[in-house]
């Protein structure tokens, strides 16, 4: 299938030509197992790439090595591996899918290693940035990455329309500090940036 070309915004050419091939192994591996939505094919570029790659401006500085839960198709990890160099650890239960993963960092180059397994049962050290996207609901989310994230970590989630009732639940049994971003590719999403994230 033929895809637009739109490029991702604001990266350097030799990224957006491994996000090129990102995306075509994306696109052919869709058409065997459910990677993005069908929808998606035509507008991978904005709803999924540039999605994925407004997450480098939240990263902590100076941060080396990340986690990426139920990375799926890529989204956010692999592709923030991609623009950033920082090694991602990938985490896919899936096992087509964790193939998937391991033939695109393959063909990019990308600093990233696929974990097959339920995040639950990973032995992943600890690192300084969790990421995940579309994963889990918000409170359950931070239950699984909490044994993963190292003294100051950030977790970065983008969160669709109900994160204001997902966060009203999440308080109930977490203590964090909570920074809110909108999305620059859907005006019904937000960003969530958690930080010193603790127990209730």
């Amino acid at each position: 299938m033929k895809h637009a070309r739109a490029e991702p915004a604001n990266v350097p050419r030799e990224t957006s030509l491994r996000l090129e091939a990102f995306t075509d192994i994306l696109l052919r591996w869709n058409k065997r197992i459910n990677l993005i939505s069908r929808a998606d094919e035509e507008r991978v570029a904005h709803r999924h790439l540039n999605d994925a790659l407004q997450l480098t401006r939240l990263m902590p500085p100076g941060v080396e090595r990340a986690i990426d839960l139920g990375s799926g198709g890529g989204f956010p990890g692999l592709v923030l591996a991609i623009a950033t160099g920082v090694h991602f650890e990938l985490v896919e239960a899936d096992r087509r899918k964790a193939t998937f993963l391991r033939e695109a960092v393959r063909i990019t180059g990308a600093t990233a290693t696929v974990h097959c397994a339920r995040v639950e049962e990973s032995s992943i050290p600890p690192a300084h940035l969790v990421t995940a996207r579309a994963f889990a609901p918000l409170c359950k989310m931070i239950e699984l990455a909490y044994r993963l994230l190292a003294p100051g970590a950030v977790l970065l989630l983008p969160k669709g329309k109900s994160v204001d009732q997902e966060l009203t639940v999440a308080r109930a049994k977490w203590n964090m500090k909570i920074d809110k971003f909108p999305s620059n590719t859907d005006p019904g999403a937000t960003i969530l940036r958690l930080s010193e994230v603790t127990r209730g």
